[in-house]
């Protein structure tokens, strides 16, 4: 069976974007999203096998994601590596202009949205790799499943305080990825992630850096020697399934 026969047999909900709030019905995770809030999506190759073997794998994966999710996420980070991915998102918060009914403080919950539903982000997510995987399988002359079966994506916030370590302790764990990872020696020699963006040593676009200045609060002018500062263990703790 090759990966495109494969993947058309799998139902978009089986990679499986766990939010905060969930509920089973007839079998199928029907996800809350909420506008506003931040996850940590991530996945590996299959058997933690490479899913990048060169520079233009990296760079078409970002091409797909930003294609394909930059409608329903503003990315705040990002890191590829050989076998794995991190992404650091906030979904966007839909126009209440015409809906002065709801009051701004009312959570959104995203189910039944023309623009943001659960199965139109679980669609995008499928479509993302499995085009790439299909793009990999043609490149290395293989068949079957790239990555593996779940994509993970836990919540940051916490429900009663919006701005918390999780979100802050994930977006630098994300970029010193490489760097704890020995492939590299400083984070300012690994080219696929947003570190380079937000040290002011490239001009990428993908992430909304004003987001994530205003949610992070970092400081702008000390960002390369605090990324190299050691994270509390127990925020990291909160950035995984």
């Amino acid at each position: 069976m090759s990966s495109d026969d494969f993947f058309s047999m799998v139902h978009p909900t089986i990679f499986c974007i766990l939010f905060s709030n969930f509920e089973k019905i007839n079998h199928y995770y029907i996800v809350y999203f909420k506008a506003g809030y931040t996850y940590h999506i991530y996945n590996r190759g299959n058997n933690k096998s490479l899913i990048f073997f060169k520079e233009d794998n990296y760079i078409f994966f970002l091409k797909k994601l930003r294609l394909e999710l930059s409608e329903y996420f503003d990315f705040l980070a990002y890191c590829l590596m050989p076998n794995h991915f991190h992404i650091l998102a906030q979904v966007k918060i839909p126009d209440r202009s015409s809906d002065d009914s709801k009051s701004l403080d009312e959570p959104i919950i995203l189910i039944n949205s023309d623009n943001f539903t659960t199965k139109q982000i679980s669609n995008k997510i499928a479509i993302l790799l499995r085009s790439y995987t299909r793009a990999i399988n043609k490149q290395e002359e293989r068949i079957g499943s790239l990555f593996q079966q779940k994509t993970k994506a836990k919540c940051l916030n916490d429900f009663d305080d919006k701005k918390n370590d999780y979100t802050s302790s994930c977006f630098y764990y994300i970029h010193q990825n490489p760097y704890n990872a020995g492939i590299v020696k400083k984070m300012e020699d690994w080219k696929y992630s947003s570190f380079l963006d937000f040290a002011g040593l490239r001009n990428g676009t993908l992430c909304n850096q004003k987001l994530a200045f205003e949610i992070i609060n970092f400081e702008k002018e000390n960002f390369i020697e605090h990324s190299y500062a050691i994270i509390d263990e127990k925020n990291l703790t909160g950035i995984w399934l």
